[in-house]
This record gives C-alpha cells, sequence and structure tokens, in this order.
C-alpha cells in the first residue's frame, strides 16, 4: 500500500544503515507506519528517502516519544 494511504505511526531515527546506504541515511529521522506483520518479525516500515514505504530491519532505528506538537509539525512538514 502506498505510503500516502497508511497512517503515520510515529517517528524513528537511523542508528546503522549497513546495506542500505542509498535507502537511508545515520542520524535522519523517518516516519514509521503500523505493519504488525514486519514488527513479529523484527522489520520495521519506515517511508525511505524514495518516499515509498518499506521493511527494514528493525535495530537500525531508535523508535522516538515526541510531544505531539512536534509530531504534528514534522508531519506537516513531509
Amino acid at each position: 500500500m502506498p505510503a500516502s494511504r497508511r497512517k503515520t505511526q510515529g517517528f524513528a531515527v537511523c542508528l546503522r544503515n549497513a546495506g542500505y546506504a542509498a535507502s537511508v541515511e545515520v542520524r535522519k529521522l523517518y516516519a514509521f507506519l503500523d505493519d504488525p506483520d514486519a514488527e513479529a518479525n523484527n522489520l520495521i516500515r519506515v517511508i525511505d528517502e524514495s518516499g515509498e514505504d518499506y521493511v527494514y530491519p528493525a535495530r537500525m532505528f531508535q523508535r522516538l516519544t515526541l510531544p505531539a506538537e512536534i509530531q504534528r509539525a514534522l508531519r506537516l512538514a513531509s
């Protein structure tokens, strides 16, 4: 499903990108989407540099707890 049709669940920062350097950048924030199937397999679905959502190993990212006001601002900025 295209990223634009799925609800953004929150934001995560990329901590490592070995094997995925063309797709995600270390220290950059990414929106992540709700995907219980991916999570059950230790994966996270993020909207990457292509603007599409893909699954990546969850160990590459740290989910962030941000105030609602900042989350709204980030969603509006994308």
